[in-house]
């Protein structure tokens, strides 16, 4: 059996002690106020860059641009989309994570408040999400980006979003994109393909097969599972997308899906990246504060997403 990270470890016994709920026993409104908590209690110290808040138009949610200081040209940009189930989640509580990836990237980052489930079902965060890419590609000159230099990220439900609006762009024929990380995705949708972490990381340490099925039933249903590939890209053409990295955690209950989902992309065709993190859990983009090896993961991703963005 893998080692938990010692300071992941520590970080998980001291929530333990706390008394602090599974989210899947907290209504969804009070849920949102509990990951917050969570969030910050690992959170990297926010780096310094420009940052505004932008409300886009009625049919966009509201949007969160990160900018480098002291970019002599455009930069290129990264369309964001945050974790939590499609139920949890919003633009302050991954503040630090965004402004760290502006930083650390180079690119400016645009962060997506996408509606959220129960009071917004599938599919009202992918129609979010598209509308968002899609109005950042049109207004990349109002932004003072690059829109040549376009890439998606986003981590858990987020990294579906990033996933799908690749696909429908691909679709489309448009924005281009020259990259996506996509962080412990739960490809698959709610379809249970014997996945063997479903039941070995049932548990946690931090995310619960339970909360899955929670958030799954809040957004999906009450049969918790997609209906198509806009919940679940596992199941749709995962050919002609840009560069990928897909960033696992071997104590998730999600491990063994986004591995499979990396191995299809790669079957597809697609360039991809898959990088098991072997003593970390699910969530660990937010915890670059508190465990040395989340500030690794948070790293590579910003790095190989600077990689493929400034590549001609």
């Amino acid at each position: 059996m893998l080692a938990l990270d010692p300071e992941l470890a520590a970080l998980v016994a001291a929530a333990r002690a706390s008394g602090a709920p599974d989210l899947a026993d907290v209504p969804p409104a009070a849920c949102r106020g509990v990951y917050r908590q969570i969030l910050a209690a690992a959170d990297v110290a926010p780096a310094p860059c420009a940052v505004r808040d932008i409300a886009a138009d009625s049919v966009v949610p509201a949007l969160r641009l990160y900018r480098p200081h002291a970019v002599g040209t455009a930069p290129a940009c990264i369309v964001y989309f945050h974790g939590g189930g499609y139920v949890l989640g919003d633009l302050d509580g991954y503040d630090s994570v965004c402004r760290r990836l502006c930083v650390d990237s180079g690119a400016a980052v645009v962060s997506v408040d996408y509606r959220l489930a129960p009071e917004h079902p599938f599919p009202a965060a992918v129609d979010d999400a598209w509308a968002a890419l899609r109005w950042v590609a049109a207004h990349a000159s109002e932004l003072g980006v690059d829109g040549g230099r376009l890439g998606v990220a986003g981590d858990s439900a987020g990294a579906v979003l990033a996933a799908v609006s690749a696909m429908l762009a691909r679709d489309a024929g448009s924005p281009p994109l020259r990259a996506q990380a996509l962080v412990y995705p739960p490809a698959a949708g709610g379809h249970d393909a014997g996945y063997a972490s479903l039941r070995s990381h049932a548990d946690g340490p931090t995310l619960s097969l339970r909360t899955m099925q929670y958030f799954s039933r809040h957004y999906f249903g009450p049969e918790g599972r997609a209906p198509d590939f806009r919940g679940a890209p596992l199941l749709g053409d995962l050919s002609g997308l840009p560069p990928t990295l897909v960033q696992l955690a071997a104590h998730d209950p999600l491990r063994d899906e986004g591995e499979a989902f990396a191995l299809a992309l790669q079957r597809a065709g697609t360039p991809t990246v898959l990088v098991e993190y072997r003593g970390l859990a699910h969530g660990f983009v937010s915890m670059g504060g508190g465990v040395a090896a989340a500030r690794w993961a948070q790293l590579q991703l910003a790095q190989a997403m600077a990689h493929w963005l400034r590549e001609p």
